[in-house]
Formats: C-alpha cells, sequence, structure tokens
C-alpha cells in the first residue's frame, strides 16, 4: 500500500469553541447577526460540532444575554451537526433544556479554589448540582469540563490521584461517558499531558476524553497535537485564538483553530475542515470583534503568515 494513502487516513477530531470560550471575553457586545453568521461560516467549512454559547447570567457574561436566540438559530440551521453549551449551575441547564439542546457542558475545577471562583461553590456543590441536572433532564447529554488540570491560578499544579479521584465521582456518582480535561490557563507542556492522558485513558478505558487547551506560552498546537497523538476523542480550539477564561488571573487566548487545522492538514490529518474556509471564516471574525486573539498569525492579503 502506498505510505501517502496510509498517511491521509489519519483522522483528527477538532471541535470548535469559538462561539462560546472566545466571545465570552470580548467586552463590547458583538450583534447577535454577527455570532450567526460565525456559526453558519463555521459549519460551511466543514465542523461536525461547535460549542455555540453559554447559558450563564448576563450579570456574569453580558455577551451571553442572546443565549437562547443564539441556539434557536443553530437548532434550526445547524441540525446535522453536534452543537453544545456550556452551563455553570442547574438553571443554565433548564434554559438549555427548554430551548432544545440535547448535550451541555457544566463545568468543575480540579482546584476547589478555582471552582470558586469560577462557579461560587465547593466540589461536593458542583457534584450535588451535576447530580440534580442529571435527574431531572434525562435526555441532556452530560459532558463535563475539568478545569485547572494542568494547573491553577491559586493552587499551582495538582496531583494526578486529585484528578483520577474527580473522574471516578463523575463517572460512578453523576454517570458521564465523556470528560474534557482542561488547561485553563496554558501551562501545560508536551510530557504533562502526554502523561495525564496515558494515565486518564488507562484508569477509564471506557471513557472519552477530550483536550482544551489555552495558548498562554505558545504551546497550544503543540499540546493539542500530543492529545491527538495520544488517542484523545477530541480536541478544542478557538476561531483565532479569542478568548481566555474571565475567572483565572493570567490566561490568554485560546489554541487558535487555524493554526491547528493548518498544521494537521500539512501533516496528513484528515479533518473534514477546509482550511481555506476556516481562514476566511477568521478573517470575518477579526474583521468585526475587536477581542483578544492569541493566534500568532496575520493575515495579508490571501496568504497566512507567521509572525
Amino acid at each position: 500500500m502506498n505510505t501517502d494513502n496510509k498517511i491521509l487516513q489519519k483522522k483528527a477530531n477538532v471541535v470548535e469553541i469559538g462561539p462560546r470560550d472566545g466571545f465570552q471575553n470580548v467586552k463590547e457586545f458583538i450583534p447577535t447577526e454577527v455570532k450567526k453568521t460565525v456559526l453558519q461560516k463555521l459549519y460551511d467549512s466543514g465542523y461536525k460540532k461547535i460549542q455555540i454559547t453559554s447559558f450563564v447570567s448576563p450579570k456574569a457574561i453580558p455577551q451571553m444575554k442572546d443565549a437562547t436566540e443564539i441556539a434557536e438559530f443553530a437548532l434550526r440551521n445547524l441540525s446535522d451537526i453536534d452543537i453544545f453549551a456550556l452551563v455553570p449551575n442547574y438553571y443554565g441547564a433548564k434554559s438549555a433544556h427548554e430551548v432544545g439542546l440535547k448535550e451541555i457542558t457544566p463545568v468543575i475545577s480540579l482546584s476547589e479554589s478555582h471552582n470558586k471562583a469560577n462557579v461560587r461553590r465547593s466540589h461536593q456543590e458542583s457534584l450535588d448540582e451535576f447530580k440534580r441536572i442529571k435527574d431531572d433532564f434525562p435526555e441532556m447529554k452530560l459532558t463535563p469540563d475539568i478545569a485547572t488540570v494542568f494547573g491553577c491560578p491559586f493552587e499551582g499544579r495538582l496531583s494526578i490521584d486529585l484528578l483520577l479521584s474527580m473522574i471516578d465521582k463523575l463517572t460512578s456518582q453523576i454517570g458521564v461517558t465523556e470528560i474534557t480535561l482542561c488547561d485553563t490557563i496554558g501551562v501545560g507542556y508536551p510530557e504533562q499531558v502526554r502523561q495525564i492522558i496515558r494515565n486518564t485513558k488507562q484508569a477509564f478505558p471506557s471513557i472519552k476524553f477530550n483536550l482544551h487547551v489555552h495558548d498562554t506560552r505558545n504551546m497550544g498546537v503543540l499540546n493539542s497535537y500530543i492529545g491527538i497523538l495520544e488517542g484523545v476523542n477530541s480536541v478544542q480550539t478557538s476561531l483565532g485564538g479569542l478568548g481566555g477564561c474571565p475567572f483565572a488571573p493570567g490566561a490568554t487566548g485560546n489554541t487558535s483553530s487555524e493554526d491547528l487545522i493548518y498544521m494537521l492538514q500539512h501533516d496528513g490529518w484528515d479533518t473534514g475542515i477546509s482550511f481555506d474556509s476556516l481562514l476566511a471564516t477568521a478573517k470575518y471574525l477579526h474583521g468585526n470583534v475587536q477581542g483578544n486573539y492569541s493566534g500568532h498569525h496575520i493575515h495579508i492579503k490571501d496568504e497566512y503568515c507567521c509572525l
């Protein structure tokens, strides 16, 4: 068999989270029609899964006050792909359920200090909330984010035993079958990413693990690639590298979607995503949304140039 054909058979699942994690850090309200246009362009680029918004209190994150309208648009126009939203609490889950979403992402931090800063709950209070959501909305899939897996701005690096204990509680008490491991402040490095993924997959072979890394130290693409090589179910990136955690001091933007797709495409991976279409979408975003872009690139004419 031709070696090139073997290379082209490699598959990588990339999930776009920019419409939530990217937009949430933009202070000036992004017009709802711009958000809808970005979603449509992402869909046209070939994405099979997109995190579309967050059902959070507008007092906490005003940018997400149009979550219901965005979800209704996505359900009408992106109906043949997987769409999901972040929810910080029971009331967010209830709103997502009422609009008709089938998958939500509740959040719990491995660091209890960050959990209290982010969702104002202890670990046990968060787990109790997850259980309530699962009991009241059993038809919705819960795919939790575990934040600060690779390091916390308040507690530093956390132990693998603490992570395994958290995963055990989520699987045994809540019944989740898929979890996203998040490098909330972008302090992870390749060997750490490799070891955490290997340990979690070995301890919980029936659970799907996704990876979400920020680009604080310019290692977002590299750490995402390590995750792919280690067999994570998917990696999450944000268009233009836009975003970051508003409740984690020092956190900068996300891993740039077009940076990762560019690398994967040239390295022979099949993502199902058109780089040219994605780059055009990034240009549209950059022209219509003023925010914290962490992607290390600049668009000049029709070229994709690294700085």
